[in-house]
Order: structure tokens, then sequence, then C-alpha cells
């Protein structure tokens, strides 16, 4: 209306923001329009033909294009400031005697039904009766320092603004921290646990080496006891005496065994017979090895058996006479370790 546009230029402002302030406001009023201007400081003026359109497609029922809070601070200023250039259209017009109009609900007087309109609005107060009550005009004076207010109030709630998208983006920065936190945890696991199969899969390689290592000396005495057997016979037909078959020899009843062995001491036997049964229970395991051969390659045959054996961590014992196999004892040989010509070992 032009009272607002009046008093919003003896305020200084430039004429074209406040034609803008009015237009985008609807003309509801003097502070929506002070709010526009200050809330805008600095923007570009927009062309009034394409702001038209929008303009004359509002209602009065529409919400405004800035959110304003109105204290009782801000009405009274508002009600001082519209008194300095108040215009004969401001005045209600039912009635001469009435210069404003005045909230039921909260006293607040008001120059104009714009103005009360826009109370209503912002409170949901719906009870207006008209009012003698005139409202008295600013001063130069009073007008700088309560737009200085109005500003300090603008700036205020921009610091407020500022530090909330301040802590926003602090929240949010911490939200992606732990997301990193929680990828580089589940990172490292993945990697635990490829290291472990990795360790699993060398171990069972080095099983399957021990067991084709086992394997192939197992192989190699094999061969050296078929080679010697065969000596023995060239030797025996050269020299015209009887063949003794070793098969038929290892049949005999024992008490032919412990006579013909009654004059040969345990030392002088070159093979040993060994049982090897588990800790854990189970098919015990059974093989002759020299009796040169060291108790580490009884560990690599066991090994070679099962998995569930390591070279390196196996231990063995014997129940009689009860004796237990230390590591340093693991390079002596079978006839060392006084368990030729047989003997019963458990692996655990």
């Amino acid at each position: 209306m032009a009272g607002d546009k009046e008093t919003l230029l003896s305020m200084g402002f430039d004429p074209a923001r406040v034609d803008w302030a009015l237009r985008a406001t609807n003309n509801r009023g003097l502070q929506p329009a002070m709010d526009h201007i200050l809330e805008n400081e600095g923007k570009p003026i927009p062309d009034p033909n394409a702001a038209a359109p929008t303009s004359a497609s509002g209602s009065a029922g529409q919400p405004m294009d800035v959110d304003v809070d109105v204290d009782d601070e801000d009405e009274d200023a508002l009600r001082r400031l519209i008194g300095t250039k108040a215009g004969p259209g401001a005045t209600s017009s039912t009635e001469v005697d009435a210069k404003s109009i005045k909230c039921s609900e909260c006293g607040k007087v008001f120059k104009n039904t714009a103005l009360a309109n826009y109370h209503a609005e912002k409170s949901g107060h719906d009870q207006f009766e008209e009012s003698t009550e005139e409202i008295k005009p600013l001063t130069e004076e009073e007008k700088r320092q309560k737009l200085a207010e109005l500003r300090e109030k603008i700036a205020a709630k921009r610091s407020v603004k500022s530090q909330q998208e301040a802590e926003e983006a602090r929240a949010n920065e911490a939200i992606r921290r732990k997301s990193g936190k929680d990828i580089s945890k589940a990172k490292d696991e993945l990697k635990a646990k490829e290291l472990v199969k990795e360790a699993e899969q060398k171990r069972r390689e080095k099983l399957e080496d021990a067991k084709a290592k086992a394997a192939v000396k197992a192989q190699i005495e094999a061969d050296k006891k078929a080679r010697a057997e065969k000596a023995a016979r060239e030797k025996a037909l050269r020299d015209g005496q009887p063949i003794i078959d070793a098969s038929a020899s290892a049949s005999t009843t024992p008490a032919v065994t412990a006579s013909s062995s009654s004059g040969t001491s345990g030392k002088d036997f070159k093979d040993t017979r060994l049982q090897i049964r588990m800790a854990s229970g189970g098919t015990p395991y059974t093989t002759t090895l020299p009796s040169d051969a060291t108790l580490r390659e009884v560990a690599e045959f066991i090994a070679a058996q099962t998995l569930s054996v390591d070279v390196e961590t196996v231990t063995f014992a014997q129940h009689f006479p009860r004796k237990t196999f230390s590591r340093d004892q693991f390079s002596k040989t079978l006839r060392e370790l006084g368990l030729t010509p047989s003997a019963v070992l458990i692996a655990s």
C-alpha cells in the first residue's frame, strides 16, 4: 500500500527494492516487506515483468516468501513505524472513530487489517475488535535504532543457522569417518582370514611333501632290503648253503624266534618294527624302519599318514618302560633310544 511504501522510502531503502519487497509479500504489511528487504540485501532485483505472474497468482491465504518470527518488540516497532506515514486508507473503514484494530486474545494493537491478518496467521488468534487507540509515530532516531535492532536480529538468525550447518557438517564427517573405520575393519578381517587360509594351504602342502618324502624313503629301504636278500641268496648259492626264505623265517613261532635270537643282543638288529598309536585313539600305524633311522623319521612317517600330526610339534612316549622322548632326542637313532627290535610308541 502507499503508506507502507512511503514509510520504507523514508527509512532510506532503495525504491526498486521497496517495490520488489511489496510485490513479493503481496502488500501484506510493513513488517513482512521490511523483513524481505533485509533478508535479500545484496541480492539482484528480479525483473518486475517476470515476477508479475507469480505475484498475481498468489492469494491472501498463501504463505509469504519469507518466514518471519514476530515477537512483542517487533509488533511494537511495527505499530510505531506505521504510524509515521499512515495514509488515509490505512484506517479502519467500518467506523470513522476506529483508529486501529486490537487482538482480543493478546491485547496487541495494529494499524490496519493487513497487519492484523499477518498477526492472526503467525499466532493463530482469531478474535479481533476495532479500537480508538492511536498508534504514536516514531521519531527519526527511533526509526534508525529499530532498524539497527532488526538487522541485528537477522544477523543473529544467520549466525544460528551457520552454527547449525557447522554442527551438521561435523556430524556428517563423524559418520563418514565411522564408515571408513568399519570398511577398514572389514578389510583387515578379510585379510586375516586370507592369511589363515594361506597358512593352512602351506601346512597341507608341507604335509603332502613330508608324506611323499616318507614314501620315497620307504621305497628306498624296501629296495635296499630286496637287494640285500637277493645278494644273500646269490652268496648262499655260491657257497652251497641252504637258502633261507625271509617270509618263512618271519612266520616262525615266537619260541623259535626267541631261541634263535637268544645269542644276539638288541643292538645287532638292522631293522626295527614300530607300532604307533595316537593319543586321541584310532587305528594304530605299523611300519618297519632301519635301526639307524632317527626318531624324526618316525615323526615324518606318522605326519605323512594323518593331517592332524605336525613334524615340528608331535611328541612320542613309551608306556613300558614308561618314557617320554624330548625334542632333543629326535636326532638320535632307534638303536640309541633302545627301541630295537620292536616298540610301541604313543604319538600326541
